[in-house]
């Protein structure tokens, strides 16, 4: 079952200052003989951001309070653009159906790739090409990052995209301290992917 998302966006500028990135879950048995059995749990990496680094004055705090009110803490999951990895150029998209192809991200080292699926495209960034050229797709839907063309396309289609990660709040109390007017002191609040 979905769990609620709300198309609003964590403020960009308190995002630029957050601190994390994607992580992955994997299990390791040391062996009798000291060789290493790994066992990688998820598929596809998970991000995770401290936001609390990126908070500098009370009128951010007072935004970050407001958003967590309206998505509850926990409850509600919403945008963030992680200012590390927010952007793509020229990716292949991958085929859903003859006319609808899903947008994603790939990362390339040595031969080996890992394959993401971008499910919050920033509305108004997407351009698609088929063969090199420019095409307009019907529909670009900014709440799964699949595009859907008018008639099957000639060839695979490429698209190059900002991007921003659906995630929630990793708490339900917000653990905020105002030592002055102007200054506040935020140990640590946590951001967390969510899995679509």
């Amino acid at each position: 079952m979905p769990q609620p998302f709300l198309d609003i966006s964590f403020p960009p500028y308190v995002a630029r200052g957050a601190t994390g990135g994607p992580g992955f879950s994997t299990t390791i048995v040391t062996l009798g003989s000291g060789a290493e059995q790994r066992n990688a749990l998820w598929a596809n990496g998970r991000g995770r951001w401290n936001i609390s680094t990126g908070i500098r004055t009370r009128d951010q705090m007072t935004e970050v309070i407001a958003l967590f009110r309206v998505v509850r803490g926990r409850a509600n999951s919403f945008r963030f653009r992680d200012w590390n990895d927010y952007a793509a150029v020229d990716q292949p998209m991958v085929q859903i159906s003859s006319t609808v192809w899903q947008l994603v991200k790939r990362y390339s080292q040595a031969g080996y790739e890992q394959v993401r699926s971008i499910t919050k495209p920033v509305a108004g960034t997407v351009t698609v090409k088929i063969a090199g050229s420019p095409v307009t797709p019907a529909a670009i839907d900014s709440m799964t990052g699949r595009v859907t063309f008018a008639t099957p396309p000639a060839a695979a289609p490429t698209a190059s995209f900002e991007f921003d990660v659906p995630v929630r709040f990793d708490t339900d109390q917000l653990p905020v301290e105002a030592d002055a007017w102007d200054r506040q002191v935020v140990n640590e609040i946590a951001l967390v992917e969510v899995m679509e």
